[in-house]
């Protein structure tokens, strides 16, 4: 039975409580979903967010027939369809019936599951003002075209979803400001406070090998010249963590400088045009000074290279010495904590990280990252 007007009003009300509520992108969208196909009659749908470079991702899903759900919804997610096409090229202003979907013709003529009746769908883009997200996309079983009444309400919906995505990337914007800004303050008290009486312990050791006489004293103020300074060069290095000095200038001079601050060599390739995201250049800066670290304390070597490889949907880093290398057991944790953050660092953006080590013959990290 076809909703009436009223308990269409009533149904956005409720979604946009719902949405208002939520603070997590995907459980936001996945509440308001499938609040919707609960109040109308649409069955099934799913979103996908579109990134700048026309590069889809499902990010949810409700009630999906078991062969467009099968693997992942690997149908669905991969495949040519008149919505992803129209929007890339910015010819799909509204909500609008879809005549052909080959990735739900792909997912019957597989015949791995029943589609439950579902051979169209119907879809409109995710937006805020001028900024665009993504498409949301609804279907019924043996339904090829929806009602006027049916694409307003779904219209009515987007825009509500959009408006609530731009709310929470607002927010999340703001917490990744205040978190720099704080991570800039802490650096500065770092530089101003510990660094400086660091600085001035190593003065003060120094004056004390030019004044003493006796031999063991002499080597007791080096013992503490040189610990002194070790800590230094680690204070700077996590001075530099907090705030990476440089990485306005661009990726590549942020990493020769921290290298040149680490003491080391570096020899430094790239394949294609160095125009990332701002968070994916960060990540590898930060995932790079993690392996230079590593370089710097157990490698026993100055030098190193690192390789980035730029492609139309992902970035290759390779980072290579020919240190003393070591063992992993792929039973066992791994062999330090700056091995398990890069780690983390990659998973949180969708990426892989591996690596190649023998004893005496160096190490090599490989880092994936899509953006």
């Amino acid at each position: 039975m076809k909703p009436t007007d009223h308990s269409n009003i009533s149904l956005l009300k409720e979604i946009a409580e719902l949405l208002n509520e939520e603070t997590e992108m995907q459980p936001m969208l996945l509440g308001a979903l499938r609040k919707f196909l609960e109040g109308t009659n649409f069955e099934t749908g799913w979103i996908f967010f579109v990134n700048g470079r026309g590069r889809h991702e499902m990010i949810a899903h409700v009630n999906l027939p078991r062969a467009l759900e099968q693997n992942n919804c690997q149908f669905l997610s991969k495949g040519g369809c008149w919505c992803i096409s129209k929007y890339r090229n910015q010819e799909l202003l509204k909500a609008s019936n879809i005549i052909e979907c080959q990735r739900i013709e792909n997912a019957t003529t597989a015949c791995i599951g029943d589609c439950a009746g579902i051979t169209h769908h119907a879809t409109v883009p995710l937006q805020s003002g001028q900024e665009r997200f993504g498409l949301l996309n609804v279907a019924s079983p043996n339904t090829v075209r929806f009602s006027d009444d049916e694409l307003a309400l779904l219209e009515s919906v987007a825009f509500q979803m959009g408006s609530a995505i731009k709310r929470i990337l607002l927010t999340k914007q703001e917490q990744e400001m205040a978190l720099v800004q704080e991570r800039n303050r802490l650096a500065r008290d770092l530089h101003d406070s510990v660094n400086q009486l660091l600085f001035s312990v190593t003065l003060t050791s120094r004056a004390g090998i030019e004044m003493s006489e006796q031999p063991d004293i002499k080597e007791t103020f080096k013992e503490v010249q040189n610990l002194t300074q070790e800590a230094l060069t680690e204070m700077r290095a996590l001075i530099w963590q907090l705030r990476p000095k440089g990485l306005e200038s661009g990726l590549m001079e942020a990493i020769k400088g921290y290298a040149e601050m680490l003491g080391l060599q570096l020899k430094v390739k790239v394949s294609g045009v160095l125009q990332l995201p701002s968070r994916i250049e960060e990540t590898l800066f930060r995932l790079t000074q993690e392996a230079l670290n590593n370089v710097r304390k157990h490698a026993g070597v100055k030098e190193a290279e690192i390789f980035i490889t730029i492609t139309q949907t992902d970035v290759l880093l390779v980072i290579k010495d020919e240190g003393r290398g070591f063992q992993v057991d792929s039973l066992v944790k791994l062999p330090s904590i700056g091995l398990q953050s890069m780690r983390d660092r990659t998973n949180a953006l969708g990426g892989t990280v591996d690596w190649v080590s023998n004893l005496g013959k160096g190490t090599e990290i490989l880092i994936r990252l899509p953006y």
